[in-house]
């Protein structure tokens, strides 16, 4: 469970489409803040930021040909919509959650991975900083 909210936030502008740039741009700041704050947090020796990247980087480059499916599915669903195919909007949409569980269950590995680097303590920060985060992004959503 460690950094879902983060991932959550991470997915969103992952799986934005190439319309909404300004936004995907919002995002990946946001992660990146939201990142930046984790590690400081966490107080990360060296050795753990080295593996971190590691794991992270192969988990994004598993996900990188997922999400890139998901983008072209959703736009291939928003025009099967348009035209009152509902057969080929079963079918989508039926891909698509396929592909984002997927996606989904990758980034999760790689979370379990990161987790496992952490001492007790860290540990106990990380779940800590995730449920202050849930909040923060609970309240904005409301």
């Amino acid at each position: 469970m460690i950094l879902g909210a983060a991932a959550a936030v991470m997915a969103l502008a992952q799986t934005t489409t190439t319309t909404a740039a300004p936004a995907a741009s919002q995002s990946a700041g946001l992660r990146a803040k939201v990142r930046r704050q984790l590690i400081k947090t966490l107080d990360l020796t060296d050795a753990q930021k080295l593996q971190a990247k590691t794991i992270l980087q192969a988990a994004r480059q598993q996900a990188q040909p997922l999400a890139q499916q998901v983008r072209q599915d959703r736009q291939s669903l928003s025009a099967a919509v348009q035209a009152g195919d509902s057969a080929g909007i079963q079918h989508l949409a039926q891909e698509v959650g396929n592909l984002q569980g997927q996606v989904l269950a990758i980034r999760s590995q790689g979370r379990a991975q990161f987790f496992a680097l952490l001492t007790p303590d860290q540990k106990a920060k990380a779940v800590d900083f995730e449920q202050k985060l849930q909040q923060v992004l609970g309240a904005k959503g409301e």
